[in-house]
């Protein structure tokens, strides 16, 4: 198998990155992770900015080099057809594609409110006004998709883009103590129970804290 090479930043504080492991991961794809100096421009643009569409994560697959989270995703999902990254009726990859893509571009609100941390916990935070809207939507989804494909995950018995999309997204939740009703709150247990987030999980907690500043900053 040609060689990869997944280019990433802080385990614990990146949300995107995670992301694109996990993608890795489902697709079957092993992969050499290539830390990036925690004071690289990139790396604090991907950190403090909260912007999805930085050079980390990339993966170098061969000749090929590709970032950007759904980016990576695509490509995957062509190399690896059978991975099953995306479901395979054409209604229910659209959709899955779709709520992939608002997560990707959206919820701006509440990745600034509860940015990814997964060393802190919170027994109680007040999440402000203009974040909850986001919140609210993000628990929608989640119920949506859950009745509508039957569970456990997402798009039904097996992770998608999806999933991967939002785990970050049950880290937070967690973190924040974010309320949530038994659907949501059991796919936020089943996510972070899933093999992949905690061996993510675990690396994040060994992580040394190189970024002091960092949750001042955010």
């Amino acid at each position: 198998m040609t060689q990869a090479t997944l280019t990433i930043s802080s385990k614990n504080y990146s949300s995107w990155c995670l992301r694109g492991w996990l993608l890795c991961k489902m697709a079957g794809l092993p992969v050499i992770e290539k830390p990036v100096d925690l004071h690289d421009v990139g790396a604090r643009q991907e950190l403090l900015l909260l912007s999805p569409s930085v050079l980390v994560p990339r993966l170098t697959h061969g000749r090929v080099e590709v970032w950007d989270t759904l980016a990576i995703a695509e490509y995957l999902h062509e190399t690896f057809p059978k991975a099953g990254l995306y479901p395979a009726h054409k209604v229910a990859r659209a959709h899955c594609r779709s709520i992939s893509g608002e997560m990707h571009s959206g919820f701006y609100n509440l990745r600034s409110a509860l940015p990814m941390n997964i060393r802190s916990r919170h027994e109680s935070f007040k999440i402000f006004s203009g974040a909850r809207p986001d919140v609210e939507r993000v628990k929608t989804i989640w119920r949506e998709c859950l009745t509508a494909y039957e569970g456990p995950f997402l798009f039904g018995a097996k992770p998608s883009v999806a999933d991967a999309m939002y785990a970050p997204v049950c880290s937070r939740f967690r973190t924040y103590a974010v309320p949530l009703d038994p659907p949501c709150a059991d796919y936020v247990d089943r996510i972070l129970d899933w093999e992949p987030m905690r061996e993510w999980t675990q690396s994040a907690l060994e992580e040394p804290e190189e970024i002091q500043e960092l949750e001042v900053e955010f």
